[in-house]
């Protein structure tokens, strides 16, 4: 692809748009939308509003304002970027709690089975927690495989079957109705962590008969740093789960102050803690931008962005690691290189910013709300040079920084 092909792109491109309504450093090719979101230019005067008026001017009074009410609110603008109803979603605390919660009582919830399956080389996040989690269900046990194992690992003992929907370091993408059907046919629950994949790709949870599904929303929708994870219960699951985080705000009553602990019904079970308005008022503004989105032409134009790279990656002989067929990928794309971590630090220097995973793996995350087709081939351009002038052998480039 030429320069005047990209443009020639970006002219007809209908989420062109939407550039404009993040705040970009100039000089800067932002390819790490996959790990943290761009700042929308709304988000600061959203935060201003929350620290100022509703909490500096009208206080506590702001919890009868907006405030009590917002996990739900802002779980059922994330609702049809995941294909779920309104009242299947409800945002607070991190998408590690939300995993937690799910594992514990996904397992509770049928004595007779006692292990959670999941893949190996999953995010380091999914094993850990449910590590935690079967540790705190008599018997229950963690039977991590390899990606072409999973199927036969699925048997009678099985409770839950955790997937990562996109993979992290690789893009890799599960068929998630297969899966789930898979799953169901074992007699398990299906978990999905979309951290990789709302915003970035279709997804139809209900569609697929999904059970319980997680997800942050610091990445693609540029909630901020931290921002408050989703958590998403089928609706004919939510009054049959119990949360093992029996917090207040999960309570049927939490201004009866009972002692006693009784369940709200619903999603409203499921929370723990106060909601964190700040960072809740910084997600809210940040998913106003996606209400008018087209998923497919999201998935559309981050299908140009990658062939862009992988064109690329080709012709400097780059091992491309992720899939090539769109449907079987995320929205970013991942090289291997044996100097990748010093490859990676030689392009942020030249304002291209992406990031390593170990130990090989050069990672560009394709955001198409704010990316454009020109930006894409000049961070091509600037790949090559970086690779033929060996830019990236300069030893500075090659002293790790604690947060890769």
């Amino acid at each position: 692809m030429t320069l005047e092909d990209a443009r020639a792109l970006d002219a007809t491109d209908p989420l062109a748009a939407y550039r404009d309504q993040f705040a970009l450093p100039e000089g800067v090719i932002y390819l790490d939308g996959n790990s943290l979101g761009a700042l929308p230019k709304a988000t600061p005067a959203a935060l201003a509003d929350v620290a100022t008026r509703q909490w500096g001017d009208r206080l506590i009074r702001s919890w009868n304002e907006g405030w009590i009410d917002a996990p739900q609110r802002i779980g059922a603008k994330i609702a049809p970027l995941i294909g779920a109803a309104p009242d299947e979603v409800i945002i607070g605390d991190t998408t590690s709690t939300h995993l937690f919660k799910a594992l514990v009582a996904a397992l509770r919830s049928n004595p007779k089975r006692h292990t959670v399956v999941s893949e190996a080389g999953n995010f380091p996040t999914d094993l850990h927690i449910a590590e935690g989690a079967v540790a705190c269900v008599t018997g229950a046990r963690l039977k991590v495989v390899a990606r072409e194992d999973l199927a036969a690992a699925l048997d009678e003992d099985t409770a839950v079957l955790l997937l990562t929907h996109v993979h992290y370091k690789t893009s890799d993408r599960f068929d998630m109705t297969g899966w789930t059907a898979r799953a169901h046919d074992a007699g398990a629950l299906m978990l999905w962590d979309l951290s990789h994949s709302v915003g970035a790709v279709p997804i139809d949870l209900d569609g697929a008969n999904a059970d319980l599904a997680v997800g942050c929303t610091y990445k693609y929708l540029n909630g901020g740093p931290g921002a408050p994870a989703f958590f998403y219960v089928a609706k004919r699951w939510q009054d049959a789960l119990a949360s093992p985080l029996s917090g207040w705000m999960g309570h049927a009553a939490p201004f009866a102050f009972e002692d006693a602990y009784r369940p709200a019904p619903g999603m409203k079970r499921w929370l723990a803690g106060t909601p964190a308005m700040l960072s809740t008022a910084a997600l809210e503004a940040a998913l106003d931008l996606w209400a008018d989105v087209d998923q497919h032409a999201i998935a559309t134009k981050s299908a140009q962005l990658f062939d862009i790279l992988a064109a690329a990656g080709d012709t400097l002989g780059l091992e491309c690691v992720s899939p090539r067929d769109p449907a079987n990928r995320g929205s970013h794309i991942s090289f291997r290189h044996p100097h990748a971590y010093a490859l990676t630090q030689a392009l942020i220097a030249q304002g291209v910013i992406g990031d390593f995973r170990d130990p090989d793996i050069l990672r560009l995350g394709l955001t198409p709300l704010y990316l454009s087709h020109e930006d894409v081939w000049r961070a091509a351009d600037i790949l090559r040079e970086t690779l033929e002038t060996e830019a990236w052998r300069d030893p500075a480039f090659s002293q790790r920084l604690a947060v890769t």
